[in-house]
């Protein structure tokens, strides 16, 4: 990852093809290396934020309405 980085920053991509670059390498991983991704992520967001990770997450549901 710190690879992938680093050409971003040597060749100082636009955002649009920068955004597209990141969905083609995060695609290209297997789904346990994302799943692992996402989760180091999420620990570090709640570690920052609440200053630990809460041992259990609130399950969350949220219901849209067709509104026409």
């Amino acid at each position: 990852m710190k690879k992938r980085k680093m050409t971003v920053v040597v060749n100082q991509v636009k955002k649009e093809e920068e955004d597209l670059l990141d969905i083609e390498f995060w695609l290209s991983r297997p789904a346990s290396e994302r799943i692992a991704e996402v989760t180091r992520l999420r620990k570090a967001y709640y570690t920052w934020l609440l200053g630990s990770y809460p041992q259990h997450l609130e399950k969350v549901i949220t219901k849209r309405k067709n509104v026409i």
